[in-house]
């Protein structure tokens, strides 16, 4: 395994209302006891119960009967408020983990995918958060596709058919034989061709990704040189003005000229991009994964 490699994120189902995915984002280590189908059990602690008057009957030998009430109600203040800190706490770790066993189908956990598997939903979020992160994004100049809605829910999709072949990657590898008469390996064969097409298919929907992910930074590109060509073009009439001054006059119309077509090279340029940024969207998201 690649050292340098990061490993996916969390990945929840986007359909489950906000507050369920909040709660379920909060403590990633009980979904891990969820998915391993542990509980958390009611605990309680019998050495309270000799500590406690031991502890008591010790003050009253060492000072008084005054001493030693005074001390139980210290003690005894001091376990009543970690009781009830502890109690809050464990009441929120239980509620959180009531809800990681019921919604256990609605989350894809980095464990649950074998490192294949692993690196392709990396590569599929990493795409994803250059696309919501570029500021042609933020500009509102691809809202023909909605991003924030439809790449969340391309990378749970990817992410749960991940780990379906993850699982079925194991299980093939346990069953199948290592070594097999060369009479039996013909059997085995469409097994094997079966998740080696669900991994083509899923590795080409990630590299689609990947090229929306490259056209939008392409945009982003051309889309800040557009704004610095922008502020440039609000001072056109100062550059003109310097021009016709100190050039000839067959030379100062040749320079206006330019400016002109520059600007209107780069702003093409940038509409092209956002273009073909917006169509590889569409060719995306309009084949959905099945």
């Amino acid at each position: 395994m690649d050292p340098r490699a990061h490993p996916p994120r969390l990945v929840i189902d986007p359909s489950l209302p906000a507050e369920i995915s909040a709660e379920l984002r909060a403590s990633p280590h009980l979904l891990h006891m969820a998915r391993r189908g542990r509980r958390m059990e009611r605990t309680f602690n019998p050495a309270l119960l000799i500590v406690l008057p031991g502890f008591l009957l010790l003050i009253w030998v060492l000072t008084s009967t005054v001493g030693m009430i005074v001390a139980g109600v210290g003690m005894g203040l001091i376990a009543l408020l970690r009781w009830a800190a502890t109690g809050i706490s464990n009441n929120t770790a239980r509620r959180r983990l009531r809800l990681a066993h019921e919604y256990a189908a609605h989350y894809v956990l980095p464990h649950d995918l074998d490192y294949p598997c692993s690196r392709l939903l990396r590569r599929a979020q990493d795409a994803v958060d250059t696309i919501l992160a570029a500021d042609v994004q933020r500009a509102g100049l691809l809202d023909s596709v909605n991003n924030r809605v439809s790449l969340p829910e391309e990378v749970w999709q990817i992410g749960t058919r991940l780990a379906k072949l993850s699982s079925m990657h194991a299980e093939h590898g346990q069953i199948v034989p290592q070594l097999m008469p060369s009479a039996l390996e013909d059997a085995f064969k469409p097994y094997s061709t079966a998740l080696d097409a669900a991994w083509t298919s899923l590795s080409k929907r990630v590299r689609r990704l990947e090229e929306y992910a490259l056209q939008v930074r392409k945009a982003d590109e051309v889309y800040h040189a557009h704004l610095r060509l922008e502020a440039l073009a609000a001072r056109t009439p100062d550059y003109q003005a310097l021009i016709a001054d100190t050039v000839r006059d067959d030379l100062a119309r040749a320079h206006i000229r330019e400016l002109a077509a520059q600007a209107a090279q780069v702003r093409k340029l940038f509409e092209k991009s956002i273009d073909e940024a917006r169509q590889t969207a569409g060719e995306l998201l309009r084949t959905p994964l099945v």
